[in-house]
């Protein structure tokens, strides 16, 4: 169990997640229409969405730089301020009909969306360490708040002020992230950031030498760009098999609960098993979603495909992130997690941009049996690193 304060501080951040999670939510439910209405031709409407995901590549080092120079907590405001900057700027770009204001908006939510995925290792600064695996996977279970939240937003704002739909959408997401921003405020760590701090620990070119961490990377890699690129991709290749628009919806939504729900058990899963095993059944749920996507075209089996991919992503996601975590100490985190998820989103964009081209021109079985070969890669590296000697693994 968490002591009294550390809990507090784990709970505020579930809770912080929820409600910055929720403005995320928003954007994937609204931006694709919004393109489609604004963009000058038909093609670019899914633009804004990728230049969402650019955003939080290009943001993960400078807040990195942030949280070493200032703290966690200075990140955590330059992050809300993104949130109501992204709310304020995609209502003005509706109101004026910019498609352009409304892409530069998106660079900000991805900020915004950059920090808010900081908050699962805040979480771990928060506890002992045997029970940072279960304070990662509580702060993650905000995103089940955060998926229902974010829908209801859009449905109860989207026409309050027409013709302009969606321009209310966007105030009320910037007021959610000021009220995140008081909830963030009441958190306390113990970690300060100095001089001395932020200078010391190894070289990153140390760090980065160590096998653990770069299977720890590249199970981070696989398990994010490979639900990204099968998730981004099914709404429209359902749309493309006949399928209606109610039941695509509801597969995303069976999607979102399988992302975020096992994360009440994850954590306690990582503890007793290790990070390596959980990773492993994560990448297997992902291979489980590609062979069920490749082995039909009904509604049925879209749904098992994106069920098994979220439980998949959220074993293979957490399992590695609680194991960059074992690979710095306490003064090197900063450094050593921007360094992380700037290299998971950045394959993200890549996996961003290249789903939609190869649905349209391939098909949906293409996508399925292209998840298959990276996941299988990452099971070698976890095999591999499962079979090292403990001497041949550096320990901090």
């Amino acid at each position: 169990m968490f002591n009294l304060r550390l809990n507090s501080n784990v709970l505020r951040l579930a809770a912080a997640q929820a409600l910055a999670g929720a403005n995320s939510v928003v954007v994937y439910a609204t931006s694709a229409i919004i393109g489609h209405l604004l963009a000058p031709r038909p093609a670019l409407a899914t633009m804004p969405l990728s230049i969402f995901v650019i955003g939080m590549a290009a943001a993960t080092l400078p807040v990195g730089l942030i949280t070493r120079r200032f703290g966690r907590k200075a990140a955590f405001m330059f992050g809300n301020l993104c949130g109501v900057i992204i709310g304020l700027l995609a209502a003005l770009a509706l109101t004026v009909h910019s498609f352009a204001l409304f892409c530069i908006a998106m660079l900000f939510g991805g900020a915004y969306a950059a920090v808010v995925l900081t908050f699962r290792f805040a979480a771990a600064e928060c506890v002992r360490a045997e029970d940072r695996p279960k304070a990662l996977s509580t702060v993650l279970a905000g995103g089940i708040v955060a998926g229902i939240l974010g829908p209801q937003l859009v449905t109860a704002t989207m026409n309050l002020w027409l013709p302009e739909a969606y321009v209310i959408t966007y105030l009320a997401a910037a007021a959610v992230s000021l009220l995140s921003a008081g909830v963030l405020l009441g958190i306390r760590f113990d970690y300060r950031p100095s001089a001395a701090k932020t200078a010391g620990g190894r070289p990153i070119s140390s760090i980065i030498r160590q096998p653990r961490l770069a299977v720890a990377m590249l199970s981070g890699v696989v398990s994010y760009m490979m639900m990204n690129f099968m998730m981004t991709s099914a709404p429209l290749a359902m749309e493309l098999c006949g399928i209606s628009r109610a039941s695509a919806n509801c597969g995303i939504e069976f999607h979102v609960v399988a992302m975020y729900a096992p994360s009440f058990f994850t954590g306690r899963l990582i503890a007793r098993f290790g990070a390596p095993n959980i990773i492993l059944a994560g990448l297997s749920g992902i291979a489980l979603a590609a062979i069920a996507g490749l082995s039909g075209l009904t509604v049925h089996h879209f749904w098992i495909a994106l069920v098994l991919l979220g439980f998949g992503w959220n074993f293979g996601f957490l399992g590695a992130s609680a194991m960059v975590l074992t690979c710095h100490a306490l003064d090197e985190g900063p450094r050593v997690q921007s360094l992380n998820d700037f290299v998971v989103f950045g394959a993200m964009v890549i996996g961003s941009f290249a789903s939609g081209s190869l649905l349209t021109e391939f098909g949906w079985p293409v996508i399925a049996g292209l998840i298959l070969p990276p996941v299988f890669f990452a099971m070698i590296a976890i095999l591999w690193l499962k079979g090292l000697r403990p001497r041949e693994l550096p320990q901090l």
